[in-house]
């Protein structure tokens, strides 16, 4: 099985910028495709971006979009999410994901039910 470790969250000041990584190890040639969640307390998980480890295919939720890039290192199996402009509302702790499953468009890769690995999710907080 492919385990995910999540590290580069922490406290920032509105506008500011934060880059998380993830890390996958063990069963790495299981995985196809890559995700970012967020969830903040009383709220339902939320997609933030997806890549596929072979072609860079990526979707952003419309939240982040504009704000927040997601990035490969294939040699590393290493996942980033570079988020810029940061707002309070961004304020959540973050899950990085994988899929084994192929997903064609936005509709299936932002579902947090096609994801089968999930990391221990790393803290961010955005001050006003």
């Amino acid at each position: 099985q492919v385990q995910l470790v999540e590290s580069g969250g922490g406290l920032v000041q509105a506008g500011g910028s934060l880059r998380l990584s993830c890390a996958a190890s063990g069963r790495t040639f299981s995985s196809v495709a890559m995700g970012w969640f967020r969830q903040a307390p009383g709220k339902e998980r939320e997609f933030v971006a997806a890549i596929s480890w072979s072609g860079g295919t990526t979707y952003y939720g419309d939240s982040v979009k504009g704000r927040f890039t997601i990035s490969r290192d294939n040699d590393k199996n290493t996942v980033h999410l570079q988020m810029n402009i940061l707002k309070p509302e961004d304020t959540a702790v973050y899950y990085c994901a994988s899929r084994s499953s192929v997903c064609l468009g936005s509709g299936c890769a932002s579902r947090p039910d096609k994801y089968n690995v999930w990391g221990q999710g790393t803290q961010v907080t955005v001050s006003s």
